[in-house]
């Protein structure tokens, strides 16, 4: 008997007929939201054929070649953002500040997006996977004018999170503090019909994914814990395999379904300091939020991310992702090595 296919209309309207305005208001944004990945989608698919491979030529706030991909999911992601009339500011990692919409004497719009367009874009030139990830706050006080300070707000304040991810299915996964669940794209119908409810992460997993390549640069005790998955003394009692695709977004995904840990922690600089690379607020802290809502944990190693209070929209952290055993078991030696360099340099 064939599955019964659940529109990801569908499945916002059920909810909202228990919701508040807030959660009505939240399915015309992610109805916006996927309007812009579907747009995405298509001209990633054509991007070898339309000169849109290769990069712009210009360097975004993060001092990186901006891809020509890159500016266009920005683009589109903005434009969705500013048609709701639900959002009177978003940020993205490719802007240096935030954009403030003029709604042309429309009130009420209470949310900020901020957003990763196209995470991976190492990606693009190579027909690697891709994706866009997103975070949702909404407004303290719809008095007055928003500002960047409705912005700038620990992952626990989170109405929504999720992401888009471009790879031989197109899946949108989400979370609005109520479950983690995921949409795959029809391409035939131009729709996502539900494919995962109620994701759960497990509670550990056999996978491990980060760029060994740096592994001289890590922060102490990356290395001992990478070690210790390697062992037969890991959290599934056997050695682990490595999973490492250079895109977030699909990393991430394969531990949310399988579980195991992603990292991409600090790493030591030219200056002599440690630092991270990761944003939080456009990959660390949505991403953190899908974990915690599916069971996992998001983690710099001494504190996890959904605590951390941003300071700048471009504020980098290193990040540590997945399954709580995995997650656990890193913070653990990450301190232990802390601990011992403490006494160390006060020896």
């Amino acid at each position: 008997m064939p599955q019964k296919l659940i529109s990801l209309t569908y499945h916002l309207l059920q909810e909202d007929q228990v919701a508040t305005k807030d959660h009505l208001e939240f399915s015309r944004l992610l109805t916006q939201i996927t309007m812009a990945a579907r747009i995405i989608t298509q001209e990633l698919r054509r991007a070898g054929l339309a000169d849109m491979l290769g990069k712009t030529g210009a360097v975004n706030v993060q001092q990186e070649e901006v891809k020509k991909l890159d500016e266009f999911a920005n683009e589109t992601l903005i434009s969705a953002c500013e048609e709701s009339g639900l959002v009177f500011g978003a940020a993205s990692e490719e802007l240096k500040s935030a954009t403030h919409f003029h709604l042309h004497g429309r009130s009420g719009a209470a949310y900020a997006v901020l957003f990763d367009p196209l995470d991976g874009s190492s990606n693009t030139d190579v027909n690697g996977s891709l994706g866009s990830i997103f975070s949702i706050f909404r407004r303290r006080s719809l008095q007055g004018v928003g500002t960047d300070a409705d912005l700038l707000r620990a992952g626990r304040e989170l109405f929504a999170a999720g992401y888009i991810l471009y790879g031989p299915s197109i899946m949108l996964v989400y979370s609005r503090g109520l479950g983690v669940h995921a949409f795959t794209l029809d391409p035939g119908v131009g729709q996502f019909f539900e494919s995962h409810y109620q994701i759960r992460m497990p509670a550990h997993g056999a996978v491990y994914s980060i760029n060994e390549g740096i592994r001289r640069r890590w922060q102490p005790g990356i290395a001992a814990f990478i070690d210790r998955l390697q062992s037969e003394d890991s959290p599934a009692g056997k050695p682990y395999s490595t999973r490492y695709t250079g895109c977030l977004t699909a990393d991430f995904h394969r531990i949310l379904l399988e579980g195991g840990v992603f990292l991409y922690p600090e790493v030591l600089g030219n200056d002599g300091h440690y630092s991270g690379k990761l944003r939080l607020l456009y990959e660390a802290m949505p991403l953190a939020y899908l974990a915690h809502n599916a069971g996992g944990r998001g983690s710099t190693g001494l504190e996890p991310i959904l605590d951390i209070q941003p300071t700048s929209l471009h504020q980098r952290v290193g990040l540590i992702l997945g399954s709580q055993a995995e997650v656990h078991l890193a913070e653990q030696i990450i301190s232990e090595a802390v601990s011992e360099k403490e006494c160390e340099s006060r020896a």
